[in-house]
């Protein structure tokens, strides 16, 4: 959501003390810094979920600027790839304090706690009130907004409900699943959003619409049930790249003025399948922009060298379309091979051949043909995993099949018989997007 915001102001009012918050989050790269899932206002008298600088979620609440509740888990939530399930059960009606609150993540409550200051019985918690705003992903409208994804929205006024009334465990897998339909008692002020696409209209019966009060809502073909790869921000901070590379828009942006500055993403490639993704160019800060995989043993990438200087690297070089492995080039620059500013650089990988292949703006490189495995640019060894890559000193916006480059959506998307993820252009026939369903699929 990065500066994107949700509110909502209530005409009426329903009960002050006891709510259920449920959504599924991923988070995006702002890691260290407090961000807000949901606050009632005015600040002396709100509620707030959100994750600390540290990596904590923590539930507050305060009356005359005295805080009335504080509980914060113990674990940290720092996961970039995966979603979480988060539901909030609050009645300060109940005669145990500990059950006042209840905090679930994918289906388990959250009993290890850092803090757990619970309100008085009885107490008010500042929500479902007449007048009184509602935020979703923000504190207020200036500050610490949610960076990240979020699904299935709900807000349920008057009942206390646990996380198995949204999910449940699947009994082949063991993983916490959403349940797209649960069965909910609303209340005046309760709302669903966000279930199916990017609406805000509420999906309950209630027509209790909220309304965007900053920055875009962009659909994400990322969701729940199916997980997009990514660049990977936590690989890249702990790599040598700290501070010098920063991510957006759900983490398929990096920007950076620093050459040779390498990402992988959070999805590998490895046994079976064919994939398909698409890299492109925003603008040339400081270096050239390099295409590629590397291994699951590459070394990290600093302003000393890059992967492609690498032997575990494989890439090719944006500005002469020249190929590069271990540090020497492999080829003379291929025809459709160079990436100017704004064009679309294609990547496909075949894991149980290890055929990589290149292409730009529609056109595979040279005489390469993913479609019939003919022309690889690179053979490697299918022991191995590899991750897309990119090392640059330039913006660029992948798109792994969110049919989107940064917030610009692809301008005609091509064929893609896979049925996972939206492209600018045909994905080569019997590829398909890096996502779990698509792992999966092989």
């Amino acid at each position: 959501m990065a500066n994107t915001y949700l509110t909502r102001t209530p005409s009426s009012t329903g009960n002050d003390k006891v709510a259920t918050f449920s959504a599924w989050i991923k988070r995006n790269s702002s890691l260290g810094a407090q961000n807000n899932l949901f606050t009632s206002f005015p600040a002396s008298e709100r509620t707030q979920l959100f994750f600390t600088a540290s990596g904590t979620l923590q539930l507050q609440a305060y009356s005359g600027n005295s805080a009335t509740m504080n509980v914060e888990t113990n674990r940290k939530f720092k996961d970039v790839n995966g979603w979480y399930h988060i539901v909030v059960s609050m009645d300060s009606t109940q005669a145990n304090a500990s059950d006042r609150v209840k905090i679930y993540v994918n289906g388990v409550q959250e009993t290890s706690l850092a803090q757990s200051s619970y309100v008085s019985q009885n107490t008010t918690l500042s929500f479902n009130t007449s007048g009184r705003a509602f935020y979703i992903g923000t504190y207020d409208t200036t500050q610490l907004f949610f960076d990240g994804i979020m699904s299935h929205v709900h807000w349920i006024d008057g009942t206390a409900y646990t996380a198995s009334t949204f999910g449940s465990t699947d009994a082949t897998t063991g993983a916490w699943k959403i349940n797209t339909a649960p069965s909910l008692t609303m209340g005046t002020n309760g709302f669903s959003i966000l279930k199916d696409d990017n609406t805000i209209t509420d999906q309950s019966s209630n027509s209790n619409n909220l309304s965007l009060g900053g920055g875009t809502l962009t659909k994400s073909e990322d969701n729940p049930s199916n997980i997009f790869a990514t660049w990977n921000p936590l690989w890249s901070a702990s790599n040598g790249n700290v501070g010098d590379v920063a991510f957006s828009n759900g983490n398929t942006t990096t920007t950076t003025s620093t050459s040779y500055r390498t990402t992988p993403t959070t999805l590998g490639m490895s046994g079976s399948g064919k994939y398909y993704w698409e890299v492109k160019r925003i603008e040339d800060n400081d270096g050239d922009v390099h295409f590629g995989v590397m291994s699951e043993n590459a070394t990290p990438a600093n302003t000393a060298t890059w992967i492609g200087n690498a032997a575990n690297g494989w890439i090719i070089a944006g500005d002469n379309g020249q190929l590069y492995t271990g540090g020497s080039s492999v080829s003379s620059p291929l025809t459709n091979g160079a990436v100017a500013n704004g064009a679309i650089h294609m990547c496909a990988f075949d894991a149980s051949t290890g055929k990589l292949y290149f292409g730009t703006n529609g056109n595979w490189a040279g005489t390469a043909n993913p479609t019939t495995g003919a022309n690889p640019h690179f053979t490697l060894d299918t022991s191995l995993t590899y991750f897309p890559v990119v090392s640059t000193g330039s913006d660029v916006s992948a798109n792994f099949g969110n049919g989107y480059f940064g917030t610009t959506a692809v301008s005609s998307a091509g064929t893609n018989a896979s049925g996972f993820g939206i492209f600018e252009y045909d994905v080569p026939t019997g590829f398909t997007a890096l996502c779990t369903k698509g792992i999966n699929s092989f």
